[in-house]
């Protein structure tokens, strides 16, 4: 009796266990997961027109040494960076207050490129993001950190805003709250 009372306990404590556990992977808010069930549905749905494109440093380099008069804000992050995620939707609502100004935002993944499928792609998808999404391919961060920000020490979330045409340049190394960057991009489109 004592063990049959013992073995029925363990077994309703495992089954509550199983279906109330979360996925979780390091870095990422457990607000993000907060209901699997939806979560997965909607990686499985891949809306349309949402890509993560693997690029090289040249890319970004063209992006940086371009010759136009569009503003660019550049975001560092990573999926298994707390700060960095928490900051993201300040990027989205920044697109939406700047739509038809000449703003585009890059939010340039530091993931492993390997990881880009298993989990950049899902995470951009889960998270909604309508900005373009870069996953920089380039293991050896050491060459092109300093061309980015010579104060920049590799760490994430970094963001850099710029505008090629009239070289105005901010560089951030911090996460940022949607009203720092709404005025610091005010600063370079004239607000």
């Amino acid at each position: 009796m004592k063990n049959t009372l013992i073995i029925c306990i363990l077994t309703i404590t495992l089954k509550a266990y199983a279906q109330n556990s979360l996925p979780y992977n390091p870095g990422t808010s457990l607000a993000l997961v907060e209901n699997p069930v939806k979560k997965e549905k909607n990686i499985l749905s891949k809306p349309k027109g949402l890509t993560v494109r693997e690029v090289k440093w040249s890319a970004l380099e063209n992006l940086l040494n371009s010759n136009t008069d569009t503003t660019y804000i550049v975001n560092f992050w990573a999926t298994w960076c707390g700060p960095c995620v928490k900051e993201l939707p300040y990027f989205e609502q920044l697109n939406r207050s700047f739509a038809g100004q000449k703003v585009k935002i890059v939010l340039v993944s530091m993931d492993f490129v390997q990881d880009k499928d298993k989990r950049v792609v899902p995470f951009v998808e889960r998270m909604q993001l309508k900005n373009t999404v870069w996953l920089l391919n380039e293991p050896d961060a050491n060459s092109w950190i300093d061309r980015v920000d010579p104060s920049w020490s590799g760490a994430l979330p970094a963001t850099l805003i710029l505008n090629p045409t009239n070289k105005k340049r901010a560089f951030y190394e911090k996460s940022l709250n949607y009203e720092t960057l709404a005025h610091a991009l005010g600063y370079f489109v004239g607000y």
